[in-house]
């Protein structure tokens, strides 16, 4: 029993002798480790400070170099701001010396100044004194005072001056009409060489072709039926007499005789004619007209390239595609005067987009003569305001017939254009017998005054040539004679466009040589 005890006392005994010397051994072993750290530490802390040591005397030799960097570069501004300041001193001494020396040369001049004017002021007191003798001396040799001979004086010379002022004044104004003359008939000319119009007459009736006399009776009907249906619904006349295969429409409205051609060739084509029918195929034509009417109002605007205008203003003007004036088709003729008026406008050096504007809706008022009263510029004048076209195309509109003054290019040139439209040859149809009396009706008026030898009337009646007698018709009276002339042609005779009265005086002298 006390073996096993015994062992473990030995036991224990073993490790406590273990513990300790592992205690012991371990304690050396860290006091030996310590030891070796803190030989380390010290040399760590030894080049530590010697790198310091290097560094900070690297740091204050750089440093030493900065500041002697600094004040050198002090001292040389220094030393520049210093050689600036003795310059700056210098050149405001010289301007002192300068100024001083200018002071004395302006006291100098002021005391010559001075005593020239002295010297004036007597030498004026003297010319004064002799002035005042000399005009005594005038005034008692001619017997007039000073007021009378100013007043004498200059009454001659603005006799002189009037005189003068008049000839210069007549020169000048023979000048500027020869010159202006010239010049209009040369811008006239170049207009009417570049505009190439068609000439259109227009007639009051149209003819529809029939494919045969059988037709006819159709279009009549059972006691006339159809052809009073068609005569209400359109508003014209047909002519059925013995013209073979061929119907007449008569009417003074273009429109309606355009909408009663369309019509009737419809009904014939179709074969089927009776009033419910024809009432069909005349609101058919009715709205292929509008179309049509339509269609040649932007024609016109895309012809003569004016745009915005208004679309309503557009359908008035393809209304103007069924409207003559002495057998001239309107829109043609308001087409013509906008391309005139283009072009004398270019000429002019002015807007020819506004002239041309002006010129192709100078007439637009002939599109609504049959649906309102009053004249047709006056109706283009409240058509032009009713849809807010410019005031320069509407006064072109008011003048173009002479109504009111022009008082604008555009009006002038406007109311030219319409004239040289009208007068040009083959523009208008008239009659040959009312042209020959019209002609001989002019040459009797200008043979009616005295002292009128020889009349002619030229260029389709456009101007009368008169000579007159040199003996009964002095050149001071030629004037008289001709507005005389003018005044009664515009009394007793009716014209489109202008007349020109031309007197021609000539005086002849002979002699022989023997």
């Amino acid at each position: 029993m006390f073996e096993p005890v015994f062992e473990l006392l030995i036991g224990i005994v073993i490790a406590v002798v273990f513990f300790f010397a592992g205690v012991f051994f371990s304690r050396k072993i860290a006091e030996k480790a310590l030891g070796s750290a803190e030989t380390q530490a010290k040399q760590i802390i030894e080049e530590a400070n010697k790198a310091a040591e290097t560094a900070k005397k690297e740091k204050l030799v750089e440093a030493k170099e900065e500041a002697l960097r600094i004040k050198n570069e002090t001292d040389r501004e220094l030393k520049e701001r210093r050689n600036e300041q003795q310059r700056l001193e210098r050149r405001l001494t010289q301007k002192e010396e300068n100024l001083d020396r200018k002071i004395d040369n302006l006291d100098k001049k002021e005391e010559l100044l001075n005593t020239k004017i002295k010297d004036n002021t007597d030498l004026r007191e003297e010319i004064e004194k002799l002035k005042v003798e000399q005009m005594e001396l005038l005034q008692s040799i001619s017997q007039m005072s000073v007021e009378d001979a100013k007043a004498s004086l200059l009454e001659r010379v603005e006799i002189d001056t009037r005189h003068e002022m008049a000839l210069k004044l007549s020169q000048i104004e023979q000048e500027y009409k020869e010159t202006a003359d010239d010049k209009a008939k040369n811008i006239i000319t170049l207009a009417i060489q570049r505009c190439a119009a068609d000439s259109v007459a227009e007639a009051t009736v149209s003819v529809v072709d029939l494919p045969n006399d059988e037709m006819k009776g159709r279009i009549i009907g059972r006691e006339g039926r159809n052809i009073r249906a068609i005569e209400t619904l359109t508003g014209v006349d047909l002519i059925i007499d013995d013209t073979p295969e061929a119907i007449t429409i008569s009417t003074f409205d273009p429109i309606r005789r355009e909408v009663a051609r369309l019509a009737l060739e419809k009904l014939i084509s179709d074969g089927r004619i009776h009033p419910s029918r024809i009432e069909e195929m005349v609101e058919k034509s009715r709205k292929e007209v509008e179309s049509i009417i339509k269609k040649e109002g932007e024609q016109a605007t895309f012809e003569t390239g004016i745009h915005g205008i208004n679309p309503e203003l557009i359908k008035l003007l393809g209304r103007l595609k069924f409207r003559t004036s002495y057998g001239q088709n309107v829109l043609r003729h308001s087409v013509e005067v906008a391309f005139i008026s283009g072009m004398i406008a270019s000429e002019l050096g002015i807007d020819p987009t506004l002239a041309k504007r002006a010129g192709l809706l100078h007439d637009i008022g002939k599109a609504m003569t049959h649906e309102v009263d009053g004249s047709h510029v006056q109706i283009g004048i409240d058509v032009a305001k009713k849809y807010k076209e410019s005031a320069e195309v509407i006064h072109a509109i008011e003048a173009h017939h002479g109504d009111v003054e022009p008082h604008t290019l555009i009006a002038m040139i406007v109311q030219a254009s319409d004239a040289i439209s009208a007068a040009r040859p083959g523009a208008r149809r008239e009659n040959l017998e009312t042209y020959i009396k019209r002609l001989q009706k002019l040459e009797e008026i200008a043979n009616s005054f005295p002292g009128i030898e020889k009349s002619f009337a030229i260029q389709a009646g456009r101007e009368v040539r008169i000579m007159v007698k040199p003996e009964e018709v002095s050149d001071e009276r030629m004037p008289f004679v001709a507005r005389d002339i003018a005044k009664k042609i515009e009394e007793e005779l009716e014209y489109p466009g202008q007349i020109k009265v031309n007197i021609i005086r000539e005086t002849r002298q002979f002699e022989y040589a023997k």
